[in-house]
């Protein structure tokens, strides 16, 4: 994590990618397909020229993330909705702050509601519970990193929604980097009749020239005699899984023996907390990897004023 983040992190600014916004707009298509239907029938009661504003408005403190998203959104529903964002996605605002603002028609405003508040409340939620891990590690050399628990088709959006609380990004898929856990090597003993860890290590030699400028090699070990090996082997990170607290100081001392601190960094990983990640922190590891900011994060309450 850059240092911008640790030190300013109120007034964090993230935008989204374009790969971002265009998975906002396949999930915004069955979103409002399976809300709106055939139309809505509430909202058909109403004058069309009826002119109303709107204010997106939270009643409790967040981090905001999706505000850069309500243009789009509001445009999936009426081109008559006009979007006035008055904040920053990665910005932490207080109860009461208003975020945005929709004017328009009322009954265009109506039927995009419920799912503009979804997609805010839900990325929002992620945006903030990944600050509080983010402020949790402050002042150590600890970064806070996403994992591949989101909710199917969620993806991008939720890595979005981390960056916005100050996390990092880990990768996105199978496709972007490799990683070999347990059942990797499981797999690879009884195929290979040999200890796993050699057989991948002749893998990673044919591997690595065939790998893309920001693809990473990292291998999971859960014992320091597994940690032991790799760290001769050519990989970029080693994850260290379930470890205890002792357990990886002692995998932090190993590395700094062996002379690759520069060379190899370590990712803690398996049931870290907000109770425990600040212990997980102060033992040296790089990275933190917590599937909960992603997989167990609440939606925050944001309402949407109306005003005639």
């Amino acid at each position: 994590m850059g240092r911008e983040y640790a030190n300013n992190l109120k007034w964090l600014r993230v935008r989204p990618t374009a790969a971002e916004r265009k998975n906002l707009w396949r999930l915004l298509e069955m979103a409002r397909d399976e809300d709106l239907g055939s139309g809505d029938l509430t909202g058909a009661m109403l004058d069309n020229d009826v002119r109303a504003q709107a204010r997106f408005v939270p009643r409790q403190a967040m981090v905001v993330c999706g505000a850069e998203l309500l243009e789009p959104i509001a445009a999936k529903y009426s081109g008559d909705i006009r979007t006035e964002v008055l904040v920053h996605d990665g910005q932490f605002v207080e109860s009461g702050h208003t975020l945005a603002l929709w004017t328009g028609s009322a009954k265009a405003i109506l039927a995009a509601e419920r799912v503009a508040l979804n997609f805010l409340q839900r990325l929002s939620g992620v945006a903030s519970l990944t600050r509080q891990y983010v402020q949790a590690v402050s002042g150590t050399k600890s970064e806070i990193y996403d994992t591949r628990k989101t909710i199917p088709g969620w993806r991008e959006l939720a890595k979005y929604a981390v960056r916005c609380g100050g996390g990092r990004n880990h990768r996105k898929g199978l496709w972007d980097a490799v990683l070999i856990k347990d059942n990797h090597l499981a797999i690879m003993a009884k195929a290979e009749g040999q200890d796993p860890l050699t057989a991948i290590a002749r893998e990673l030699q044919r591997l690595r020239p065939h790998l893309g400028e920001q693809a990473f090699v990292m291998i999971e070990v859960d014992t320091l005699e597994q940690l032991a090996t790799v760290l001769t082997q050519d990989v970029d990170i080693i994850l260290l899984d379930n470890m205890s607290i002792d357990q990886l100081h002692k995998a932090v001392a190993m590395r700094t023996k062996l002379g690759k601190a520069d060379r190899i960094e370590l990712e803690a990983s398996g049931g870290i907390t907000l109770e425990t990640v600040a212990e997980v922190a102060r033992t040296g590891v790089e990275r933190i990897s917590v599937g909960a900011i992603t997989h167990s994060a609440e939606s925050v309450d944001i309402g949407l004023d109306i005003e005639i």
